[in-house]
């Protein structure tokens, strides 16, 4: 069955490519690129002489039939013009249709800018948010940023040169003064990882213009603190709870969530305020 393979390329240094990914471009049929002069650099640093079509932003409609036409003959590989197709490309509408058609889909590993920034930029990596590009309007940025600023994972965002200040900006004055880190030009010659909080990197990128591809890594929000209860109001809360007929497990666990306490912890308190509910009531229940 033909495939349509999903090929990662450098983005910068062109000896980040893997030998699989070579292998595929010189077998297919036809090779999709997001930009064609890119790509022809990097396919004749390689000496590789498979065709190539464009598939871009701008074109995208109207090179579906011949990309699908191609498929059914052969194999067809998709590549951007730096790093892993459909991440922030047009690539992903053409996996998609791909996929729709019953088109076979085989993803290559490999370079992607928005990985290799996180994992050096010293931000924690057990959870993140990939954001793509923000908007370019300033509300609209804004709102944007104001929609994830509870977001506890580590935020991913591509960004032009010549919005970073604005975007810098808008981070300190909407997610306040958390650590980023700009990393620019990835890889290649002039390969910078600045670090620091929103202001401070805005301001060197304010003495110094940058240039080139940029991905911005942004702190999540802290947890919110919690107040931990004192034994007294967990008893209070327990009374109540019984008060209301709510069982003891589950008032337990939703107290401990509440005071900042060990669920099992709250449970005896619970097992406890329990004997002597019911011991009043006995005694209640003889008394004249």
């Amino acid at each position: 069955m033909p495939t349509l393979y999903i090929v990662p390329t450098p983005i910068g240094n062109l000896e980040d490519i893997t030998l699989r990914a070579l292998r595929t471009l010189r077998e297919v049929t036809l090779i999709a690129a997001e930009d064609t002069r890119t790509t022809r650099t990097l396919l004749q640093h390689y000496s590789i002489e498979t065709p190539l079509t464009s598939y871009h932003e701008h074109n995208k409609l109207a090179k579906l039939d011949a990309i699908f036409a191609a498929l059914a003959s052969g194999d067809v590989a998709l590549v951007s013009d730096a790093g892993t197709p459909g991440i922030s490309d047009p690539g992903a509408e053409l996996i998609a249709a791909a996929i729709e058609r019953g088109v076979r889909v085989e993803a290559l590993p490999g370079p992607n800018a928005a990985i290799t920034a996180l994992v050096g930029s010293g931000l924690p990596t057990d959870g993140f948010v990939f954001l793509g590009f923000p908007p370019k309007k300033s509300k609209a940025r804004r709102d944007f940023l104001a929609e994830i600023a509870d977001e506890q994972r580590t935020l991913i965002m591509y960004e032009s040169p010549h919005r970073l200040t604005e975007t810098l900006a808008a981070i300190a004055d909407t997610l306040g003064e958390r650590q980023v880190c700009v990393a620019r030009e990835l890889t290649k010659l002039y390969e910078e990882l600045r670090r620091g909080s929103a202001s401070e990197v805005r301001a060197h990128y304010n003495q110094q213009p940058p240039r080139g591809e940029i991905v911005i890594v942004v702190a999540g929000a802290a947890p919110p603190e919690i107040v931990v209860w004192d034994e007294a109001a967990v008893r209070a809360a327990l009374r109540a709870a019984f008060a209301a007929n709510e069982p003891l497990n589950a008032a337990a666990k939703r107290i401990a969530r509440e005071a900042g306490w060990d669920r099992r912890a709250v449970y005896a308190l619970g097992v406890d305020e329990k004997v002597d509910v019911e011991a009043c009531d006995d005694h209640c229940a003889d008394s004249p």
